[in-house]
């Protein structure tokens, strides 16, 4: 395929998810949610990852600070590494490290069930019958990606710190108490609102591109697979694209 009808399918996809999106947002303000899917979909894509990612959380606080350890020897400081694992933590390592774990988890899941759907026509056989695929499939997963990605995050990053207090208590000897006191004081709103606010827009971007590629699956079990693939590659980009804007925009309003 040439640059030319790549840059094409690239503007033409881009189009395509913005009006997937759009059309999320329009069920939302109509009238007769699904409350019990959206539900088993926030224990599905929450109650379901919190393993997967408060393992992640521990060994990212605990390398960080077993990483970052000589160099602070070797400058005098070793008693600021609680402060500074808890900013780099707090504000962007523990985000975008758990929102590239959930697309990597959820987003591949989202992209194969719901292609899996497609593909042996139940989507089909929805629209059919007269029940709304969209509503019950898309805009319950969306929605409760968007919601419990900051949950992921908050208890990613508590078990991170808890991860750096061991990290710290290997080669020394630093109090709970003390451990924590030092974190909280370096912090303040503008390193947790903004961090918080943009896993809204990861969960969001996660739930949608996979989605999206999962309802438009093609090509029998092989199409399952590639919307599986893409929707976690897809993703994994746009959290970045967010962050990068994220990081410009907190900057530009002053909360760094």
């Amino acid at each position: 395929m040439s640059i030319k009808y790549k840059i094409r399918d690239f503007f033409q996809r881009s189009g395509e998810i913005s009006l997937f999106g759009f059309r999320f947002i329009k069920t939302m303000f109509l009238p007769g949610h699904e409350n019990a899917s959206f539900l088993h979909q926030c224990y599905e894509v929450g109650f379901r990852s919190l393993g997967l990612v408060g393992l992640t959380g521990f060994i990212l606080g605990l390398v960080l600070t077993m990483q970052l350890r000589p160099t602070m020897i070797e400058y005098g400081v070793e008693s600021q590494i609680p402060a500074i694992v808890g900013i780099s933590i707090i504000r962007e390592i523990g985000p975008v490290i758990t929102a590239l774990i959930f697309a990597g988890k959820v987003g591949s899941g989202i992209g194969a069930e719901l292609g899996s759907m497609r593909v042996t026509e139940q989507i089909d056989a929805m629209e059919v019958s007269g029940a709304n695929p969209f509503r019950y499939l898309v805009s319950t997963r969306i929605l409760a990606c968007t919601l419990m990605l900051p949950l992921l995050v908050l208890v990613s990053d508590a078990i991170s710190l808890y991860g750096s207090y061991v990290g710290v208590n290997i080669s020394g000897n630093t109090s709970f108490q003390l451990f924590w006191t030092q974190v909280f004081d370096v912090l303040s709103v503008n390193d947790v609102l903004p961090a918080l606010i943009k896993t809204f827009f990861f969960g969001a971007a996660v739930g949608l591109i996979g989605s999206y590629f999962g309802y438009h699956s093609q090509r029998g079990t092989e199409g399952v697979g590639r919307s599986a693939n893409i929707s976690v590659v897809i993703s994994s980009i746009a959290i970045f694209l967010i962050d990068l804007i994220a990081v410009q925009v907190t900057e530009i309003l002053g909360f760094n």
